[in-house]
């Protein structure tokens, strides 16, 4: 089979003999083309194209596409009117026609002369990848700063094609009659109704980000140290959340199937507590204009004192999103390199067989321990305890261990170290006191002494 050749489907009916599937009356029929151009110097990692391809089909079919067909495109060169050779624009309008196809995505950025005359050449509507995930995200979005961050990011996009896509239309006239000089052109209107709605979304996203500070201000006052989930998306990263907080937020295998950030309560094999944070998954290509856009909620993986990059070591592609996870993280200031910092989780370790595990293991020795990664499955919560020893190990490094003796008239002494420190044990005396082991940061620690009369330095007790 050649390789441009190679179909991916979606489920349908099929045809008996034929190559292809029958259209589900509910949804729109949709053409998938991914171009593969050759590897260029200096790119991170080499794909596949089949995993390319099929992570295409997985966009389409995240906003409820039915894929009918679905084809590599290998190319030379860019045709600069089309992307693709005429030979392929012929041979996929034929394709379009005989299917009823009513929308073609292609995996690629195109420029508004290039989607223009494609949809002129294959006779239906054309969306390249950015307009596909923005689509995606559109339609993901629930609370009101997502909302407002897929709008940013949306009307960023259309502005900067707005020059390029209308130049044909021509200017109004102002003023009355004939006597009236040039208007401003449609054009100049509709950019400066969006420059004008991307300024007030700023505005409002500007209020996002002061009530994210103050939220951020109230947690290091607790204190609750933050840990945040990064990776590619469907890398597990929501399944993983839930299993770790009991909670029940949105799991599927679909791309993007969180957008909006979650945060919750977690509890250390020691009994201190931090706040996990989900966040929205990254992809090849992402759009510069969302990672602007939702460079707010991202703020929380900035600010986060342990953050767990979430790999599907499962997929075949895992270099290569893990390579394009670090560059938008990079772009952050976050290096995915630094271990006291980051914990990388291998995921979905429950769909490898036993030789590929073995790999893995092997492959794991070989690292510094403090480098070393995590094997993990969200799904069946093998080595979810070491996962939480080892984002206590880091949330600990550089805290103090200190042994306080509440007196016994102090009622309130040890709801008070509950709420400022972490509690690792606690002893009740003969004489009513109760010893506290507490774990804090070097700058409360004087706080800590004036507080209470007998402040020790000192490791967790053994019972």
């Amino acid at each position: 089979m050649r390789q441009d050749d190679i179909d991916i489907h979606d489920e349908g009916v099929r045809d008996a003999g034929a190559g292809h599937l029958t259209a589900r009356a509910d949804r729109t029929r949709a053409f998938v083309m991914t171009p593969v151009v050759g590897r260029r110097a200096g790119d991170p990692a080499e794909r596949s194209p089949a995993a390319r391809l099929e992570e295409a089909v997985g966009l389409a079919q995240a906003i409820d596409l039915d894929v009918l067909e679905s084809k590599l495109v290998p190319l030379q060169q860019i045709r600069p009117s089309t992307f693709i050779g005429k030979g392929k624009v012929e041979e996929f309008a034929d394709i379009i026609k005989a299917s009823e196809i009513e929308l073609v995505v292609a995996d690629t950025a195109l420029t508004p002369v290039q989607q223009r005359n494609l949809e002129k050449a294959l006779g239906a509507k054309v969306l390249d990848r950015t307009g596909l995930i923005l689509e995606i995200f559109g339609r993901r979005a629930r609370t009101k700063e997502g909302v407002l961050q897929v709008e940013h990011a949306h009307l960023t996009w259309q502005k900067s094609r707005l020059v390029r896509s209308w130049t044909h239309l021509e200017r109004q006239r102002g003023g009355f009659g004939f006597l009236g000089g040039p208007g401003e052109t449609q054009i100049e209107a509709d950019r400066r109704m969006i420059t004008e709605r991307i300024l007030k979304i700023e505005r409002e996203l500007e209020q996002v980000k002061r009530t994210r500070g103050l939220h951020r201000a109230g947690r290091k006052r607790v204190p609750y140290p933050v840990v945040a989930l990064v990776g590619y998306t469907n890398a597990g990263k929501s399944t993983l959340f839930n299993r770790l907080t009991r909670a029940e937020v949105v799991a599927a295998d679909m791309l993007f199937a969180t957008l909006d950030p979650t945060l919750r309560s977690i509890t250390m094999p020691h009994g201190a507590h931090a706040i996990l944070s989900d966040t929205v998954g990254f992809i090849s290509e992402l759009p510069t204009q969302l990672i602007a856009a939702f460079r707010a909620t991202l703020e929380e993986v900035i600010e986060a004192d342990v953050i767990l990059h979430v790999r599907d070591v499962a997929h075949e592609d895992t270099e290569a999103q893990a390579a394009d996870v670090a560059g938008v993280l990079k772009d952050l200031g976050i290096d995915l390199g630094d271990a006291k910092r980051v914990v990388e989780v291998w995921n979905k370790v429950d769909k490898l067989d036993e030789g590929a595990r073995e790999n893995l293991a092997a492959t794991i020795s070989r690292r510094d321990a403090a480098e070393r990664p995590v094997l993990v499955s969200a799904l069946t919560g093998e080595g979810e305890d070491v996962l939480l020893g080892a984002i206590e190990e880091r949330l600990s490094a550089g805290r103090e261990t200190l042994m306080v003796t509440v007196a016994p008239d102090d009622g309130g002494g040890v709801n008070w170290l509950f709420g400022h420190a972490d509690v690792l044990a606690r002893h009740p005396q003969d004489d009513g006191a109760v010893e506290v082991t507490i774990r804090v940061e070097p700058g409360r620690v004087e706080g800590i002494r004036r507080r209470f009369a007998k402040v020790e330095g000192g490791a967790p007790r053994e019972d």
